[in-house]
């Protein structure tokens, strides 16, 4: 389903401030995989997303998605195939506009452009079913304006806009840390059920490893620029915190430094 073989990215080659965030990074995804990604700051899993969304140009490497190369494809040619959800809750949506249009954006996304009104009252009764399953009472305020939504509701907006049209692979580029405990976990349980009610190829990229254990059927750790675990089936329903943790030290030679992930914060 994804292909990726050999991606390499420096940023600001040749300077004082010189960094390899992927190092020859090669990875197979099958269709309907759920993979969480998880590592120390500036492990590369960011970076990664950014490259296969085409945010970030590659030093080397392919990117093969569904059979075709899409190394070279702008990132708004990806967009029609690959939906996205980022880390800060305003981005995705376009504030100043209603529900309902940012949905409707949503909807046409790949779809030919035509002279047709993009917004419909065919569409409504589809728009409320679908945010009526997000339980957040959005489905009665199809005319409010999208900055005028909490953290949460707006993430969970542009969750629904990512698989309005279902992608091909979906990237969810921890998504829930700007979110309170609570909201975040919602936002999760949302994710996780829209993602196995629509058998959705993607990876999250996550800062928490109790969040990385519990969800997805698939597990990968990066480390300076390099996948250094990959685990899923049993191997990983059977992991916990601890496990996961000297499992990396074993393999990087070094201690995992991250506080949030490891308090789940």
């Amino acid at each position: 389903m994804l292909k990726l073989k050999n991606l390499s990215k420096t940023f600001n080659p040749g300077t004082v401030n010189e960094k390899l965030v992927l190092d020859n990074v090669s990875l197979l995804v099958n269709e309907g995989d759920f993979v969480s990604v998880i590592g120390s700051n500036g492990a590369g899993k960011s970076t990664l997303l950014n490259a296969i969304a085409g945010s970030v140009d590659l030093d080397a490497g392919s990117i093969e998605l569904n059979g075709r190369e899409i190394s070279q494809m702008p990132d708004v040619t990806r967009a029609r195939f690959i939906g996205r959800v980022f880390q800060d809750p305003m981005m995705g949506t376009a504030p100043g506009m209603w529900i309902k249009e940012n949905l409707s954006l949503a909807y046409r996304r790949t779809k030919r452009p035509t002279l047709r009104w993009a917004l419909s009252s065919d569409d409504d009764e589809m728009y409320i079913e679908k945010l009526e399953k997000l339980g957040l009472g959005l489905e009665g305020r199809l005319k409010t304006k999208v900055g005028l939504l909490s953290g949460g509701q707006r993430q969970a907006l542009t969750l629904l806009m990512a698989t309005i049209q279902q992608p091909e692979l979906l990237l969810l580029d921890e998504h829930t840390a700007a979110l309170d405990p609570k909201t975040a976990k919602t936002v999760l349980e949302l994710s996780a059920d829209i993602i196995e009610k629509n058998n959705l190829t993607t990876l999250m990229v996550t800062h928490n490893m109790r969040n990385a254990i519990d969800y997805g059927n698939r597990l990968i750790m990066m480390h300076e620029g390099r996948i250094i675990l990959d685990i899923e089936g049993e191997e990983k329903r059977r992991l916990s915190v601890a496990a996961l943790m000297e499992m990396f030290e074993r393999s990087s030679g070094e201690d995992f430094a991250s506080d949030s992930a490891l308090l789940g914060k």
